[in-house]
């Protein structure tokens, strides 16, 4: 059955239900997360990402011809930063993966990602509100801003954050964690304002359970260790294992690699849905269709939302069914699903036709646009 080349608004279908049960019976064996699959797609692309990283530090490895190495570096910082912005977005299964499951999988995620690119897996605890019926796209819900009802310069500031998010994450946990051991004031407000991976920089997440904070405490620990060793790394010329320090370089690469990841995940983030909530509770089907599948080339797709991360609807309708099996069970709703499901209406063409369409509805709103006319459009 042919799906729909375009995307449609969000206008609930009063007239077509969809029914939850249906489709988990349709798609009732995927909800297995599969360790043999896990495993070797979160080394492999953190292992190759390691390799081409160390293309652009030292491309004279690869050849002494000066006058290749910069297609070289160039080459090797698509590639690592690819590869690597795949492992962390295993980040996105751990959270929906039940714990006390996978326990070996987030220890080694968390030792090998997680700490070294300062983004630990507590950071992400607070993505589980996106998935609450009552939080969804309301202020509950760090992760939503109705951008299609605002004026275009917000869609612009947030893309702009990625440029100073890498140097935030080192103050973050280089600074900020050791205030934190001595004032309980610091504390407190990091936790509330600097301890979550969201898009709404007024998002304030509510204070741990005694149990979440002494994950939180080892995992601000080993961030907090892991810059030290930089920075030794970084200045001492001679050590017990390396025998000169890392070229200043090194942090002129991974900030752009930083910068990199978060570039293609921020535009990743807004072709996720359509960003039309004003901060009220939607029900199911409307959050349906508020988010969007992207089920044409895989390859491509795969690139820029990777992990599954391009069935963001069928995501949405079962957050717990892992990310190796969503292509199969969406292909077996379009089969067995009927023609007027709303669920069809979730599938896009490409990333930009989606962008395009966010951003000539937020255009239309005005490029700026006085805050009596934001507050009576809901806007936050």
């Amino acid at each position: 059955m042919a799906e729909p080349s375009t995307v449609a608004t969000c206008t609930p279908l009063a007239n077509n239900e969809f029914s939850l049960a249906e489709a988990r019976r349709i798609v009732g064996e995927f909800f297995r997360p599969n360790p043999w699959i896990y495993w070797p797609d979160f080394l492999l692309s953190m292992a190759a990402g390691v390799f081409f990283f160390g293309w652009v530090l030292f491309p004279e490895t690869i050849t002494s011809n000066v006058s290749w190495h910069w297609p070289i570096q160039i080459v090797g910082l698509v590639a690592s930063s690819l590869l690597y912005y795949r492992a962390v977005l295993f980040i996105h299964e751990l959270v929906h993966i039940r714990d006390g499951e996978f326990t070996a999988f987030r220890i080694v995620w968390n030792l090998l990602c997680g700490i070294p690119f300062l983004i630990p897996s507590f950071v992400y605890y607070t993505h589980l509100d996106h998935h609450r019926r009552k939080h969804y796209g309301t202020d509950e819900d760090g992760e939503y801003i109705p951008l299609a009802n605002m004026p275009a310069w917000k869609i612009l500031f947030y893309l702009s954050q990625v440029l100073v998010i890498p140097p935030l994450a080192v103050i973050r946990f280089g600074l900020l964690t050791p205030l934190c051991w001595i004032s309980s004031a610091v504390r407190r407000w990091v936790h509330s304002h600097a301890s979550s991976m969201i898009m709404d920089p007024m998002y304030i997440r509510p204070l741990p359970t005694p149990s979440v904070l002494r994950t939180i405490r080892l995992q601000e620990v080993l961030c907090f260790l892991w810059i030290v060793f930089i920075a030794i790394r970084l200045t001492t010329s001679r050590g017990l294992i390396f025998d000169k320090p890392l070229p200043w370089t090194f942090l002129l690469q991974a900030y752009c690699t930083g910068v990199f990841i978060l570039t293609v995940n921020a535009l990743r983030t807004l072709g996720a849905h359509r960003w039309t909530n004003t901060g009220t509770e939607m029900n199911f089907v409307e959050q349906m269709l508020d988010s969007v599948n992207y089920p044409r080339n895989p390859l491509i797709a795969g690139l820029w939302a990777p992990v599954g991360l391009r069935f963001h609807a069928l995501h949405h309708i079962f957050p717990s069914m892992p990310y190796h099996a969503l292509a199969t069970a969406h292909r077996r709703l379009i089969g067995e699903l009927p023609e007027d499901s709303p669920y069809r209406l979730c599938s896009a063409g490409s990333l930009r036709e989606v962008l395009g369409k966010l951003w000539k509805r937020s255009r239309d709103n005005g490029f700026f646009r006085n805050r009596g006319q934001q507050a009576t459009d809901g806007g936050r």
